[in-house]
């Protein structure tokens, strides 16, 4: 019945979002970038896709920087436009969007208020979707206790604070502890919104949203591995209780001592069983450490993200593709600025280690 109804409110906006996705860089596209010498070259290949002339205005010598800020402000402004568009309950699920920016933004200003640096500074610094009206006055405290009660009353986010922690906390815990469980109750309150809205959002959102949180749950027990600030118990706090791995596998990591249990856990799923295929043996032979593992693990992950926000362009009439399409694009920075960076230092052995999306 709601795909009777979703074209009358969200058919635009659907079919805008879809013709963004048709511009996202294609092999062919990324084939002539990896070809370039210099970055001026990069720039004169970039103008032929849909990024157009973007970095016409920015002076000689053009750094990474500079490309990575001016394709993110153009996929900044496409969001706002969305947005801007949108009506209950697109614009709820698109204002969810922006809690993950505003997370990371919230978390900077406490670690440079726990640093007594000028947060004015690190304004600069924040994510462009994760500013919000009030934000500015959230520089103005000069204590993390000042700073706290301004997150509780001027921040879309004061949920997820509230809930989990206390004043003391932001000056106790250690930085990341305060990051993934302000994001563990930020996804766990998603995946509830979004089962709110039916199917098929809710079908193709929890396979995303379920992912997300499995991927945090894998990365969070390999970084605690012999870490004395964070005991089993407290790594098992901040596991979000949901996706494929909760609740036995998230059991199992809680209690997890090497990457061997981590790597048993994950053959338990069909879609993850992939992820230690070639980790297990490098490992055994003594070629990757802990560390190497990870490093391996998170360019899967980033080809899981890929194919399931892909999934999510198959069905219509479900408000996923505008979720799949803001990490689609932030996939494609990420590959830009790495073939940059490559020309930039003349690393064109690496140059090839990127991600494609299509």
């Amino acid at each position: 019945m709601e795909g009777l109804f979703f074209n009358v409110n969200c058919g635009f906006l659907e079919g805008i979002v879809r013709g963004y996705k048709s511009g996202t860089l294609t092999q062919a596209h990324y084939a002539s970038l990896t070809q370039c010498e210099t970055l001026e070259d990069f720039k004169t290949q970039l103008s032929a896709t849909d990024y157009g002339n973007f970095l016409a205005n920015e002076p000689s010598p053009l750094s990474t920087a500079t490309i990575t800020d001016k394709a993110t402000q153009i996929l900044v402004d496409q969001f706002n436009f969305l947005r801007s568009n949108a009506v209950e309950p697109l614009s709820k699920f698109l204002d969810y969007i922006t809690y993950a920016y505003m997370i990371d933004n919230v978390v900077l200003l406490i670690t440079g208020t726990l640093h007594e640096r000028d947060t004015h500074e690190l304004l600069e610094r924040c994510h462009p979707l994760g500013i919000f009206d009030t934000m500015p006055a959230l520089c103005v405290a000069t204590n993390v206790e000042e700073l706290y009660q301004s997150v509780l009353v001027e921040t879309p986010l004061a949920p997820y604070f509230r809930d989990c922690l206390s004043a003391a906390d932001l000056d106790d815990l250690n930085i990341e502890i305060i990051r993934n469980t302000v994001y563990k109750a930020y996804l766990e309150d998603f995946y509830n919104y979004v089962s709110t809205l039916g199917s098929p959002t809710a079908d193709v959102m929890h396979n995303i949203l379920g992912f997300e949180a499995d991927r945090r749950t894998i990365n969070i027990t390999i970084n605690s591995f012999d870490t004395a600030e964070l005991s089993k118990e407290q790594r098992a706090k901040l596991f979000p209780a949901i996706g494929r791995l909760f609740p036995a596998g998230n059991n199992i990591l809680a209690k997890a001592d090497d990457i061997d249990q981590v790597r048993q856990v994950c053959e338990n799923v069909g879609e993850y069983r992939s992820f230690f295929d070639n980790s297990a043996s490098a490992q055994n032979n003594g070629d990757l450490g802990d560390l190497g593992v990870a490093a391996q693990l998170e360019e899967r992950f980033f080809r899981m993200e890929v194919h399931l926000n892909k999934l999510s362009f198959l069905q219509q009439f479900q408000y996923g593709v505008f979720y799949s399409y803001m990490k689609l694009k932030e996939q494609e920075i990420r590959n830009i600025t790495w073939i940059a960076e490559c020309i930039a230092q003349d690393a064109r052995d690496r140059m090839h280690d990127f991600i494609p999306i299509f």
